[in-house]
């Protein structure tokens, strides 16, 4: 079993940046890949961000490619999600998820945990 805690969720301006934290407890944090999906009002969960095992691959959602960095500490358990250049758009529900194996993906269905969400709202 693997527990999930998201924070650093928030209000900010259009512009601003924020960074979200993922702690991981329960199993080997780097037997794993975490990913990033939100969820804003009225939509499906979408992915956002993506980072394998060891943090040598990471993958993003168009929408977010040279706006958003994930990260990962395999020594402090915890992933991150570095999010710059803020826009309206980007407001949702964040949450971390993993996947044993190590190898990212985009696909929801794919991963086995997630924490319980953390929301972000973005003003114009």
């Amino acid at each position: 079993q693997v527990q999930l805690v998201e924070s650093g969720g928030g209000l900010v301006q259009a512009g601003g940046s924020l960074r979200l934290s993922c702690a991981a407890s329960g199993r080997t944090f780097s037997s794993y890949a975490m990913g990033w999906f939100r969820q804003a009002p009225g939509k499906e969960r979408e992915f956002v961000a993506a980072i394998n095992w060891s943090g040598s691959r990471t993958y993003y959602t168009d929408s977010v490619k040279g706006r958003f960095t994930i990260s990962r500490d395999n020594a402090k358990n915890t992933g991150y999600l570095q999010m710059n250049s803020l826009k309206p758009e980007d407001t949702a529900v964040y949450y971390c998820a993993s996947r044993l194996g190590g190898l990212a993906t985009s696909i929801r269905g794919t991963y086995d945990y997630w924490g319980q969400g953390t929301q972000v709202t973005v003003s114009s």
